[in-house]
């Protein structure tokens, strides 16, 4: 099980998809031309705010608000690391950087190594 993820979950006004949806389908090129394996951008659809914590919960989600969860598969953490620090450093990303359809400071991400691989 060499794989390695990096997981995101981002709230996005509903009225901003249609850009965010575009913005992700650039990034998406750009890890995949860069090495990642997949790379998915996933839209809650049932995902209901809970006792103690929740995806809405998570990124303090807002009326007119959505989840988004996306994930990046790499063949390792090494190449994940590779990949990042190209990543950071397209202008293809950096552009859109300056102008996100989301509140940036609610976002959070994190790297993660597969235990069950089915």
């Amino acid at each position: 099980m060499a794989n390695y993820v990096d997981g995101f979950v981002v709230p996005v006004p509903k009225k901003n998809l249609a850009v965010y949806r575009r913005m992700a389908q650039t990034a998406g090129k750009v890890w995949r031309e860069y090495g990642a394996l997949e790379y998915r951008e996933c839209v809650a659809d049932d995902v209901k705010p809970g006792k103690w914590t929740s995806f809405p919960q998570s990124v303090k989600l807002k009326a007119g608000e959505t989840v988004v969860f996306s994930y990046v598969v790499y063949k390792s953490r090494k190449d994940r690391d590779r990949i990042i620090a190209k990543v950071m450093q397209d202008s293809r990303l950096a552009k859109m950087m300056k102008s996100m359809p989301f509140d940036g400071k609610r976002m959070f991400w994190g790297g993660f190594r597969p235990i069950v691989s089915l």
